[in-house]
């Protein structure tokens, strides 16, 4: 068993890389060996993050909305570095509303990026991994989906809906090499969650956290690089908390 978590001479894609915790998986990644594709819908942002990395990283556009976009942008990054061994999907919106008040403005583009896109990204790559034989699918789901969060009604349901999905896909492909696990963090710090969660509020959730504070994005790309090396060739149909213990209240 390799205990390194290495993740040398294996390419993995990740949604929504260009940002938040995806970027900090990005950079762990390449760290630890992999061959990175920075997807995201901000395709400016991506080219300027894998500039900085070196050419292990490649920046490509993708729509996780759009089946096209989805296909073509699989193709380029199996046709470039000729597979893909890990999937992180990253990308996700979280905009809030009370649920007397949520429109389908805010219901439909949340289920379209954080779970439509799960779902298109995870079919595609899975195809590619289910006729290697082997893969780790990695969903970002969160806190979320086991526990409700005021104002998080679009939000819940979606990430709900990423596990879901992920038991599935581990029942299904399991048996053919390719594991599919979530992670579910509580707040990140990433540049939007201190934005989102400064002041009363903020103060107020963390209250809530055992731990008594919100993660950093670097201790979910942990989480992340062990689900996908092979140091977890086990673990498969996986919810992971990240939460400081938010869901053992």
């Amino acid at each position: 068993m390799d205990i390194d978590f290495s993740l040398n001479d294996k390419t993995a894609l990740v949604t929504g890389g260009a940002s938040g915790i995806g970027w900090a998986i990005c950079q762990l990644f390449l760290a630890k060996g992999a061959r990175v594709a920075i997807a995201d819908l901000n395709s400016g942002a991506a080219t300027q993050r894998a500039a900085t990395l070196g050419t292990r990283a490649v920046a490509y556009d993708l729509d996780v909305t759009d089946p096209d976009s989805v296909t073509r942008t699989v193709d380029r990054v199996a046709a470039d570095f000729g597979r893909i061994d890990v999937l992180v999907n990253s990308a996700g919106i979280a905009p809030l509303a009370p649920a007397e008040e949520l429109g389908l403005d805010i219901w439909d583009p949340t289920l379209a990026v954080n779970l439509r896109g799960t779902f298109l990204v995870a079919q595609a790559v899975g195809r590619l991994m289910l006729a290697n034989g082997s893969g780790s699918i990695i969903n970002l789901a969160s806190q979320a989906a086991s526990a409700g969060l005021d104002k998080h009604a679009a939000y819940c349901a979606s990430k709900a809906g990423v596990v879901g999905l992920t038991r599935v896909l581990a029942l299904e492909w399991g048996g053919r090499g390719v594991r599919t696990n979530t992670i579910s963090p509580t707040v990140v710090m990433t540049e939007l969650g201190r934005y989102a969660w400064s002041g009363p509020e903020g103060d107020a959730f963390k209250k809530l956290v055992p731990a008594g504070r919100f993660a950093e994005p670097e201790e979910i790309a942990a989480a992340a690089l062990f689900l996908a090396s092979d140091a977890s060739l086990m673990v498969n149909g996986t919810d992971l908390p990240v939460d400081g213990g938010f869901l053992a209240r």
